[in-house]
């Protein structure tokens, strides 16, 4: 769900170094696969900071890419218009839609969890490979045969034919940070702020490695423009 504070100018905070330089040794691993100690096993190993604890959740983000960066991210132009975003925010204080959004996003959940088994998640994850790469899935649940699922919740003025492409972008990378499969897409439409229908809508959205690819380039872009720019302004 949109978030205000994400839209505001943040501190020029050094982005994490590489994985090389992190004290740890760089190990190439195919996109999505996962590993951790026996004590947290997965995605469980690699929780940041909790948006509960605002100054940390925030600040955490900051030195990372997440699925709000990568959903502006799908060409070389976009990247530097992400950066200037990224270092100086957009501007973007939420609109009365946006507060629908927030206020309407505990009942959906809620929906989600009783239906389907993915309950929400306020954590933010980093990706096996890269540190770097960060996610907050509004829900995840482990389902019967061992397989990571999770949850994106919109609500929305528009009838939706088909899944928005920065949506998309911003499930791909979800999928690709948490070691998913498959997420589950709910939207609820509103005429006026009221719910169109008794029950929001949903539709599952595969994990898809090509998609993925592109987006860890353009990440990668990104970072490295990110890193230009702060030595510029140092």
């Amino acid at each position: 769900m949109f978030d205000p504070a994400l839209t505001r100018a943040l501190p020029l905070v050094e982005l994490l170094p590489e994985p090389s330089r992190a004290g740890t040794a760089t190990v190439e691993m195919p996109l999505g696969t996962a590993s951790a100690g026996p004590e947290l096993a997965g995605h469980l190993g690699r929780v940041v900071a909790r948006s509960s604890d605002r100054v940390a959740w925030l600040r955490a983000r900051s030195r990372g890419i997440t699925a709000t960066d990568v959903a502006k991210l799908s060409t070389p132009r976009s990247v530097m218009s992400a950066a200037y975003d990224k270092l100086h925010g957009t501007g973007f204080g939420g609109n009365v839609y946006t507060q629908h959004g927030r206020d309407r996003e505990p009942a959906i959940a809620s929906w989600v969890a009783a239906t389907h088994g993915i309950h929400p998640s306020d954590a933010l994850f980093h990706a096996e490979r890269d540190r770097r790469h960060l996610a907050t899935p509004d829900g995840l649940a482990l389902n019967k045969s061992g397989a990571l699922e999770l949850a994106e919740i919109k609500t929305t003025n528009k009838d939706f034919n088909s899944i928005p492409r920065n949506y998309l972008r911003q499930i791909w990378w979800q999928q690709y940070v948490l070691g998913a499969e498959r997420t589950l897409f709910v939207w609820e439409q509103h005429v006026n702020f009221v719910p169109v229908h008794d029950e929001p809508q949903c539709r599952w959205v595969d994990r898809d490695e090509k998609e993925i690819a592109k987006l860890v380039a353009l990440a990668t872009d990104l970072i490295s423009e990110l890193a230009r720019r702060t030595r510029v302004a140092g």
